[in-house]
């Protein structure tokens, strides 16, 4: 793994959440609100928490540290989840751009919330949040799908043909 397939990745990531942001502004605050049978209850609890996972293994990659998970209830309207994602977006942009191949096989060392010790290697954290992003995301997108707004495909390889539509057109 080298840090172009890590930004690649990431632009794959930004793209799905982009997609999935854009069909959760055609529903409704009750709907953006209202629980579902998914792991984080509602499109809002779904969204924040992959926001909170983004930028919970970005501190620790970046600082060494964990932050508090980000508190649902901060984020009324989907307009404040996308705010805060726009901010954590550049942060991460900005902290993978800091980066330099051979960072990527450093160790990342942290303490689970149930006392574990553990000690993985950057570019598998780094992958991690991509992977768990792909999770939520598509339980964003049944969400979504079941409120007739469907984000459309989100499969990495869709992404890849939209980017080489768009170099070819350039």
């Amino acid at each position: 793994m080298n840090l172009q397939d890590i930004r690649t990745l990431y632009a794959y990531n930004n793209w799905a959440t982009e997609r999935i942001l854009t069909a959760s502004a055609q529903v409704s605050p009750e709907q953006f609100l209202t629980s579902t049978g998914h792991s984080y209850g509602s499109l809002r609890g779904t969204l924040v928490h992959t926001l909170d996972a983004e930028y919970g293994w970005r501190m620790l990659c970046q600082h060494g540290t964990f932050t508090p998970e980000l508190n649902e209830a901060e984020f009324p309207t989907l307009d404040t989840v996308v705010q805060r994602w726009q901010v954590e977006k550049e942060a991460m942009q900005a902290y993978l751009t800091s980066l330099q191949d051979d960072d990527l096989t450093q160790q990342v060392r942290y303490t689970t919330n149930s006392g574990q010790k553990r000690a993985r290697i950057l570019w598998h954290c780094l992958l991690h949040v991509v992977n768990h992003g792909t999770q939520h995301h598509s339980e964003a997108a049944a969400i979504l799908t079941s409120y007739g707004r469907s984000p459309g495909d989100l499969d990495f390889t869709v992404f890849l043909s939209q980017q080489e539509e768009s170099t070819t057109l350039e």
